[in-house]
């Protein structure tokens, strides 16, 4: 495979994979000159073949009839794992009951008959390869566009556990909310991807307002059982309450220190694909910083190795107006 410049972008090339040395031959004579070609006589080096350089495939051209399993295979492999690489079955054999459930389940664009016409053979590729240009045009546009819904996304979400908080011990009490942040923040947040690409943007607006509307209730209930559970108690028991909130499957305490041994329950919410269930530990997490906040107290986070750790810590009385909007930033600058 021609090596590209350093500064440029690997050209669109072509996969062949042919057990007969003579086709590959002929096949790169008369191909080469539309795009590099990469060759391969088997399908398992058709499958490493792919593995290796599928950001640099545009397309890929396998026999049917090879040592070991029919080209087919080949064809479903790339199909599910690299659906951008535009996909072509050749035989000199009249196999049509393959060659039909291959057109069937999406495994090809195109069945080229051998012997190949030289002329056609030079059309077939040269569209195969517009095709795949449109393809990642398409998919270029579709990242980007899923890019801005997943900020915006991400953006409701902030924004929501603002909203939740106030409405649940009142505004103008920013503590549970930053500290909230700070720990998602400190679990790692911008590493996950949320999933979005099957759900139009209605879809997306509905699922989020039924997870929300699950999770504010869930924060709710459990705040008024912590009220309820620990009356007169204070700041000063933050730790043991916290403790006993979340159980032993989430964190553990040791002396006036809560070690997290499921980080990720920190950023659920967040982070979560559209549709995923908010756990109750979650839940209880924020109701937790809630009740605290109600008892005047406030926690501190701190990550020792792979261990994320929190105790009491001081309050901020004051937070600047644009506070919540640095959040949002912050986070937008992780996707």
């Amino acid at each position: 495979m021609t090596e590209p410049n350093a500064t440029q972008a690997p050209p669109p090339a072509i996969l062949f994979v042919d057990d007969e040395a003579t086709a590959v031959k002929y096949f790169q004579r008369a191909i080469g000159a539309l795009a590099p070609v990469a060759t391969g006589g088997s399908v398992e080096e058709g499958k490493a073949l792919l593995d290796a350089h599928a950001d640099s495939l545009a397309v890929l051209v396998s026999d049917q009839r090879m040592p070991g399993e029919y080209g087919n295979e080949l064809l479903r492999y790339a199909r599910e794992r690299y659906p951008h690489i535009v996909r072509i079955l050749t035989t000199a054999y009249s196999e049509l009951d393959q060659t039909v459930e291959a057109v069937n389940q999406g495994q090809i664009h195109r069945y080229i008959k051998k012997p190949w016409d030289i002329t056609a053979l030079r059309m077939e590729l040269k569209q195969a390869l517009e095709l795949a240009g449109l393809r990642k045009e398409r998919d270029q546009l579709l990242r980007e566009k899923l890019s801005v819904l997943q900020t915006q996304t991400v953006a409701s979400r902030i924004g929501m556990v603002h909203a939740l908080c106030a409405s649940l011990i009142g505004p103008g009490r920013f503590q549970p909310v930053e500290t909230y942040l700070a720990a998602v923040d400190l679990a790692g947040a911008g590493s996950v991807e949320p999933d979005w690409q099957r759900m139009d943007y209605a879809d997306l607006v509905r699922a989020e307002a039924e997870r929300s509307g699950s999770f504010g209730h869930a924060v709710g209930t459990r705040l008024a059982g912590l009220r309820s559970a620990n009356a007169g108690k204070g700041a000063a028991d933050a730790v043991a309450v916290i403790a006993d909130a979340l159980g032993s499957e989430v964190v553990r305490r040791d002396g006036d220190t809560v070690v997290w041994t499921a980080p990720a329950t920190l950023a659920e919410y967040l982070v979560q694909p559209v549709g995923a269930p908010v756990s109750a530990a979650h839940a209880a997490w924020l109701a937790s910083l809630l009740w605290l906040d109600e008892a005047g107290g406030a926690l501190q986070f701190a990550r020792d190795g792979d261990a994320i750790l929190c105790r009491a810590g001081q309050r901020t009385e004051f937070f600047a107006a644009d506070r919540l909007a640095a959040w949002i930033e912050r986070f937008a600058e992780q996707r």
